[in-house]
């Protein structure tokens, strides 16, 4: 009689102890597409801080973080190349409150704790002043960002950081460029590094060569808590959505066309435009070259 097959239950793991606190699961392996992406990032914004000469030896970064996409990757960045920079330079991140409705004001706090940055939150009530005197519709981005620079710039100086850092991307830059062309006359866009009006603040922008999409990737991929901003970034139809929109158009239709623009802001020939501040028009009779001697003769004889 063939003997019956039992099946013996395997023991139960032993529960650890109360003086045996449970190991942390290791941390997963960023993937190689993950690695690919770090690394176009890193070289995009490391091109860019040695173009510009954005960071010197002994500068304080302070890095404005709004919690938004753009400003956690601009500091991620900047802690993955200060590890390898040729240079010493100190990070502290600073982020203002502007006292909006609903903000999570632990939020940043938490992460930046965890992550090990020096931080400071900053308050002030720009929120109520931007309501007050901005007509309801109207757009209040200008009003918004004017007060939010004041109080950061004003930090600055405080705390003598030599530099400030924003995450203001490509795409970014691109939209300031049709903005100002479309509604205010000017050929200008937004410079990857400035002195500020009152000469008292070098502002960078380290990831003026990302496109916004890596930006996007990167993030998701991070898993930063993201912080909606629910007082301009509810407005419908905003200029700069609609010019953002019009940029995404072209792209799809026409590849490479964005990076074509972006690379002629870096390869402007004053001569071929009609500013006659940038160029001596006036000059040109002078520097014409004179006909030769013999030039002349010809001439005559014909």
């Amino acid at each position: 009689m063939a003997s019956e097959i039992q099946f013996v239950p395997f023991p139960a793991p032993r529960a650890p102890r109360a003086t045996e606190p449970a190991a942390a699961p290791p941390p997963p392996r960023p993937s190689r597409n993950f690695k690919r992406l770090q690394a176009e990032l890193r070289g995009l914004a490391g091109k860019a801080i040695d173009d510009y000469a954005m960071i010197q030896d002994g500068d304080k970064v302070m890095v404005c973080l709004s919690g938004g996409k753009d400003s956690y990757t601009l500091l991620d960045l900047l802690l993955s190349l200060k590890r390898s920079a040729p240079v010493r330079f100190e990070l502290v991140a600073v982020n203002l409150d502007q006292k909006q409705p609903g903000f999570p004001a632990d939020v940043l706090p938490e992460y930046l704790s965890r992550l090990g940055v020096p931080f400071e939150v900053i308050e002030q009530d720009t929120y109520s002043v931007v309501k007050r005197l901005i007509p309801e519709g109207r757009t209040m981005c200008s009003l918004c960002s004017r007060l939010r620079r004041g109080r950061l710039y004003r930090y600055a100086h405080e705390r003598g950081c030599t530099k400030i850092a924003l995450g203001h991307h490509r795409d970014d830059i691109l939209e300031t460029l049709f903005l100002n062309l479309f509604h205010g006359g000017k050929l200008k866009a937004m410079p990857p590094k400035l002195l500020s009006d009152d000469g008292r603040h070098v502002v960078i922008r380290p990831l003026a060569y990302v496109p916004e999409r890596l930006i996007a990737r990167y993030a998701k991929a991070r898993g930063f808590p993201l912080i909606p901003c629910t007082l301009c970034g509810s407005q419908p139809n905003l200029q700069r959505e609609l010019v953002g929109r019009m940029l995404a158009g072209w792209e799809r239709e026409h590849p490479g066309r964005i990076e074509s623009i972006f690379a002629a802001l870096r390869d402007v020939v004053p001569s071929q435009l009609a500013d006659t501040t940038l160029f001596d028009f006036a000059g040109l009779d002078a520097r014409r070259a004179q006909p030769a001697a013999a030039d002349t003769d010809a001439g005559h004889d014909a």
